[in-house]
């Protein structure tokens, strides 16, 4: 999941820092969640309109932006981990909390559930990543690399000595993946919704892999017999 941070400083799972339609609708054409109380984000919904992506999605009118909280209260469903990407922006730093703070806001979270064993946490901003390490060094980190070319135990030292590296597909060659492996580096490459993509990563043997569409994934493992 991906989280945004209110202005009254609560954690949501979003995975875009502005609410817009089709995805969400509200009292104006859009607006940035950083700017927003909870309370006022609680006048969206982002469940009454289809989002056109997403073809097999079913609206459910009345869907509000679930908190980070209200995640972890599944947690005694089962022993399933969370990957959390914390969306910070460099670039747009009105959009999130600090480095820091975002981190110290998400591991207070963690340690109320106490879930620091089943919680990685990923970002492509690198200074969230060294924020949690000083913090916490037991989570779990994940580099999130989209355009780098470079192997992929060097974006990892970069990102404070990440235990995971999930790039995007294109750069999820069986070469790379293969020297990572030797490193002792999970792969987890996103976002593949198509069956050639997943059967190129399966090739490279990639250690897991970030998709959209689950059911469908797990069909199709199911049906290569690697489920």
């Amino acid at each position: 999941m991906d989280l945004a941070v209110t202005k009254d400083d609560v954690l949501v799972v979003s995975h875009d820092p502005i609410l817009h339609a089709p995805v969400c609708s509200g009292p104006r054409e859009n607006a940035v969640i950083r700017e927003m109380t909870f309370r006022e984000l609680g006048r969206w919904d982002c469940g009454a309109t289809q989002n056109p992506r997403f073809p097999f999605q079913k609206p459910v009118p009345g869907t509000r932006i679930p908190t980070l909280h209200d995640v972890f209260q599944l947690s005694n469903r089962g022993t399933f981990d969370y990957h959390i990407e914390i969306k910070s922006f460099p670039v747009h730093p009105q959009f999130a909390p600090p480095p820091e703070e975002f981190a110290r806001l998400v591991l207070e979270e963690i340690r109320r559930f106490r879930l620091e064993r089943r919680v990685a946490v990923l970002s492509f901003d690198f200074r969230t990543l060294v924020a949690m390490r000083k913090l916490a060094p037991e989570i779990r980190l994940s580099a999130l690399t989209e355009t780098d070319p470079r192997d992929f135990a060097l974006i990892a030292q970069d990102a404070a000595d990440a235990e995971i590296v999930s790039p995007a597909v294109h750069l999820a060659t069986g070469e790379k993946v293969a020297a990572a492996h030797a490193a002792g580096l999970p792969v987890v490459p996103w976002t593949a919704n198509a069956p050639q993509d997943w059967e190129l990563l399966i090739k490279a043997q990639v250690d897991a892999i970030v998709t959209d569409d689950p059911a469908a994934l797990i069909e199709y493992l199911e049906q290569r017999g690697l489920r």
